[in-house]
């Protein structure tokens, strides 16, 4: 959410702020998360709160402005990232283990992070209620890599990330150092791999973040710009599958998820299916993207709204907990590669090709990537529906 909010500010030279998308996105997060845990409680159907909440958010997307729409769609994929899944579904998992019916506790335990991920789609939503207009994008192309130093993108960076990390991880540091002095009592040894983990998070953040703003981005950037400036934009529609492709194998919560799949259905459905499954629709989202970037006409909601409408309408067929597992999928494939270098490369490409709105074109991607998992685990949790149906009819 840093990364993108910074190119959001990046592209509107300043127009539209980083704290300030990330302040509304935590308070569409934080409103969905207490929605979502309601549910669990009150054992409310997880397809038909999705159905209604993906209704509020297309009625507010019919007048919203395309570059907040990209922005809003975008933004649902990049915060399901290395703090908000596991932190969420443990989260998840510690609600689900107070009800009675091991079964459905299992089943209610999917779908939260499918829940929190609507939250910063209406919270940007109704940030261009009250912006009130769409934004102009910048005049000049994108700067390219043009240091010929090494270090210096990295040490300009160090302080800025330092203090952007330690004020994610603060809030959560302290509130449970104050549930621990009124209520956990968790033994001092716990406490001190607890902290021990945290110390770990922090480290890790900050080399990864370091990493992605100090020249991981630029080079992404670059690249796309280069290929993008050829004659042949074929290059692009390949490159893009092929980063889809290998994209997702390289995310290591999809390992987990697809584990768990495999566990759930007792083997019916197995996980290099899943794998293979997904890298396919990962590269065709990727691809559909370029595609929006090499023709200009072709628009975000021409994607999603077929695509989400497909997605909800399957969750009336599928079992409940694909349901759940699907939509928590859209969080799991748009992670730390896909917000990073892929974005990038996508906005050094809408920059390089004529007639193309690097605030338009260059956004929505991660939209696209967050959207087919929910419909290709669906399908995939119909195959299973229709295998242990023929299965009950040859025993």
């Amino acid at each position: 959410m840093h990364i993108l909010a910074g190119q959001v500010e990046r592209l509107t030279a300043g127009t539209i702020e980083k704290w300030s998308i990330i302040l509304i996105v935590s308070l569409g997060i934080a409103a969905l998360l207490a929605l979502g845990l309601i549910r669990i409680i009150r054992n409310i159907v997880l397809h038909k709160l999705l159905i209604g909440l993906y209704a509020v958010v297309f009625i507010l997307a019919l007048n919203a402005s395309d570059e907040f729409l990209a922005i809003a769609f975008d933004a649902s994929g990049a915060t399901t990232g290395a703090m908000t899944v596991p932190f969420i579904m443990a989260i998840a998992l510690g609600v689900t283990l107070l009800r009675k019916d091991n079964l459905a506790a299992n089943t209610e335990g999917f779908g939260l992070i499918g829940v929190v991920s609507v939250g910063p789609i209406l919270a940007i939503l109704l940030m261009d209620r009250i912006a009130g207009g769409s934004i102009s994008p910048p005049d000049a192309p994108i700067d390219t890599l043009k240091t010929t130093s090494l270090l210096s993108p990295f040490l300009e960076k160090i302080p800025i990330v330092a203090a952007e990390v330690l004020l994610a991880l603060l809030p959560i540091t302290l509130i449970f150092l104050l549930m621990q002095r009124y209520s956990f009592r968790i033994s001092r040894r716990n406490i001190s791999w607890i902290l021990y983990g945290l110390l770990l998070t922090y480290i890790g953040l900050f080399l990864f973040l370091l990493g992605a703003q100090g020249g991981f981005m630029e080079v992404g950037r670059t690249i796309g710009f280069n290929v993008a400036s050829l004659d042949n934009k074929l290059y692009l529609l390949v490159i893009g599958f092929v980063l889809g492709l290998v994209t997702v194998l390289a995310e290591p919560a999809v390992h987990v998820l697809t584990h768990k799949i495999e566990d759930i259905t007792n083997g019916a459905v197995k996980r290099n299916a899943v794998k293979a499954v997904l890298s396919l629709g990962i590269g065709t989202a990727i691809a559909l993207a370029m595609l929006r970037i090499v023709f200009p006409q072709i628009q975000l909601w021409h994607y999603l709204l077929p695509g989400y409408l497909i997605a909800l309408t399957l969750t009336f067929f599928v079992p409940k907990i694909f349901v759940g597992i699907a939509f928590d999928s859209g969080g799991v494939a748009s992670g730390p590669m896909t917000g990073t270098f892929i974005l990038a490369f996508i906005q050094g490409s809408a920059d390089a090709v004529e007639g193309a709105n690097v605030l338009i074109d260059g956004f929505g991607m991660i939209a696209m990537v967050a959207m087919m998992p929910i419909i290709t685990l669906q399908i995939l949790g119909f195959i299973y529906k229709i295998k242990t149906v023929k299965r009950g009819i040859d025993t």
